[in-house]
Parts: C-alpha cells; structure tokens; sequence
C-alpha cells in the first residue's frame, strides 16, 4: 500500500457522489507497500481505506472484490466492499480503477506472539474453506512462469553468485510438480502487514490483491515465512509450530501435504525473492513508496536448504 497516483479532495468530493457514504472529512495517504495507492477516506458516515489499482485493470477487479465480500459474508475476518449506486465495486477514479472497503479495527504486529500465529493460522484455514464455494477462478500471475520471466531479465543485473543461486533454484522448483495438491483460492501475501490484529484475535486479513487460485499448502508456506521469521532473518519454531497447528486445528495437512512442505517453503521464499529483486532492480517510481530488502528471502531460501527440523512432527 503506497501514493503513486494522487488524488485531491476535490476530484475525491465528486467521486464519493456516487456512493451513499456522506460528506468527505478527512483523507490520508498510505504510505506501506509497494503495489496499489492507497488513502484512508474519513467520511461522515465513516472510515474507509480507497484503493486505487496501478497495475490491475478494471475488468480484472470482480475476482478480488467479489472474493473479498464471499468471504466477509462467509465469517471470514476481512475488508467489505462498498457498492456505489450502480451496484458496482469499482470505477475508475483519477484514471485508475478503484474501489472502497472498510475499514477494520486493530493492527499490524512486528512481533508477534506463539498466540497471535496460531489465530492467524487458524483464520487461513477458515479462509481455504470458505472460499471452496467461490465460484470465480484466477491463475497465480506470479507463479512459475512469471519467476521464471522476471529472473531472465534479473540475470543480467545480479552479481554472478546471485543469479548462479537463483538460476539453480528455479531449476529446481521446475522439476517439481504440485498438481495432486489441494488446491483453491489462497491470499497469496499473507505477511504480518496484511494482517490486523486486536489483542491475540484476528481483526482481519487485508490486501486480497494478490489472491488468487493455486496450491493451498503454498499459502501457508507464504505465511509462516514471514510469520514465523525473527529480526536476524532465522525461522522462529515456536511461532512457526503455532501457526501450523492453528491451521491444522481447522483443515489437517494430508500426507502429500506434509511431503512437498519442505520445496514448498522453498517455493515461497524464491516467489518474494524474485519480486523484491524486481522492485529493487526495476522500481516503478513512486510518490510515498519503499524497496524491502531482497536478501531476507535469498538468505531465508539457503536456511530452508539446510533445514531439517520443519514443525510438522
């Protein structure tokens, strides 16, 4: 969440004209993440987070916005959309597609706790299954093949042992095949600032905009590399334990699952690896934004190489 397109109050005033939402009070940027612009919007009805889309297209929005309201509606803690008076949950603002959700009590943790994992692990598996009735589909755009061609124009800009690592991995993510997995709509980004927390229970999952559908199992691997993750880079097994039973508690991991976790968790990391490579050596310019530091996923996919223990005993 970033401002790279700015919007003024006043051109705000008229697009809130087609919404049942009051007055416009007050209206603040985001400055968090790396992807979509986004504004806290205070009206005189409420307080709303607007999202305006940099990259994906208006046709392209049904899928994460209608999957955001299933899940709301499905108990699934998370951001509702707002429909304007065409019944519709985006339109183009400022000439980009946005949109307006609510906007959730609590916050994000950098620290969190052994509870607040397993909530978190709990509320995903909630999530896998509810999102089983879902009736929209949509490809993981930043799956294999986008790794794949992301990292042939890294090549070139990586020093050589980089890129001799990241060549290898992908070679070896290649040869693996996950097809007899379970398989759904997973979040995609589940890290620790796209979650809000009140106390040890999940206030809501934010940030859908990578959702998507695709190995279930991967999702989690998504989580607990970021969840479970400790300031020197190393995995936390208390945290990483916790988040997996909490997910377990609701949807067990069956024993293909439990096979292909160890690639999978490696699979996670190179996926965040090679768009933090992406951001740093191709950065889209922008007005409140920040480049997160590649080497937390190439120093965190050599740990799982070594790794032996992986909390699944």
């Amino acid at each position: 969440m970033s401002v790279y397109t700015t919007v003024s109050r006043e051109t705000l005033q008229q697009w809130l004209q087609g919404y049942a939402l009051g007055s416009l009070q007050e209206l603040q940027g985001i400055a968090a993440g790396i992807t979509n612009t986004n504004y806290f919007v205070t009206t005189s009805h409420g307080r709303y987070v607007l999202t305006l889309f940099e990259t994906l297209q208006l046709d392209e929005l049904p899928y994460y916005l209608s999957l955001m309201s299933h899940l709301a509606r499905h108990g699934v803690a998370c951001p509702a959309p707002i429909a304007d008076h065409a019944d519709r949950f985006a339109s183009l603002l400022s000439g980009k597609p946005a949109c307006l959700v609510s906007c959730l009590q609590g916050a994000d943790v950098s620290a969190p706790s052994p509870a607040q994992c397993r909530a978190v692990g709990e509320m995903l598996a909630q999530m896998h299954k509810a999102s089983a009735t879902f009736p929209l589909q949509m490809k993981n755009p930043r799956g294999p093949r986008w790794w794949n061609r992301i990292a042939q124009r890294l090549y070139p800009q990586l020093p050589a042992d980089e890129a001799e690592t990241l060549r290898a991995e992908i070679q070896f993510q290649d040869s693996r095949r996950f097809d007899h997995l379970p398989s759904g709509v997973i979040h995609a980004d589940l890290f620790r600032d796209n979650v809000l927390m009140d106390g040890d229970q999940i206030a809501g999952f934010i940030d859908f905009y990578y959702a998507c559908n695709d190995i279930l199992l991967y999702d989690v691997a998504i989580a607990v590399n970021d969840w479970a993750r400790r300031d020197d880079g190393s995995l936390d097994d208390a945290l990483a334990r916790a988040l997996l039973d909490g997910y377990q508690s609701e949807r067990p991991l069956n024993q293909d699952e439990r096979d292909s976790w160890p690639v999978m968790l490696r699979a996670a990391a190179l996926r965040f690896w090679v768009s933090r490579l992406q951001d740093l050596y191709q950065p889209v310019t922008g007005e409140l934004t920040y480049t997160k530091d590649p080497a937390i996923f190439r120093d965190l996919l050599h740990s799982h190489h070594q790794r032996v223990d992986f909390w699944l005993d």
